[in-house]
């Protein structure tokens, strides 16, 4: 991965591919499937930063893998592979 650090509450999220075949075994194309809103966690910022200059370390480590938004973040190619960055405040679970 490159050398990406991201700034405060923000976390870079490699999205983890979706099964391509449905529940009946039917193959689908590519341009019928959604993004997927599962991924691991591959940089983490230090935390929030509150009004009163307090901060609150990021929740999420790198290796975790996390369910998101489908239109959260930012999308980002570095080194041709697509990342997103994203909110920590954006993030509904991390996945046992």
């Amino acid at each position: 991965m490159s050398n990406i650090k991201p700034l405060y509450d923000r976390v870079v999220i490699k999205r983890m591919e979706e099964e391509k075949l449905s529940a009946g075994g039917i193959v689908i194309p590519d341009s019928a499937t959604e993004k997927p809103i599962k991924g691991e966690v591959v940089a983490v910022g230090t935390g929030k930063v509150f009004d009163n200059g307090q901060l609150r370390p990021t929740q999420v480590k790198v290796g975790d893998k996390v369910l998101f938004g489908k239109y959260s973040g930012t999308e980002v190619k570095l080194d041709g592979v697509e990342y997103l960055v994203v909110k920590e405040d954006d993030l509904f679970a991390v996945l046992g």
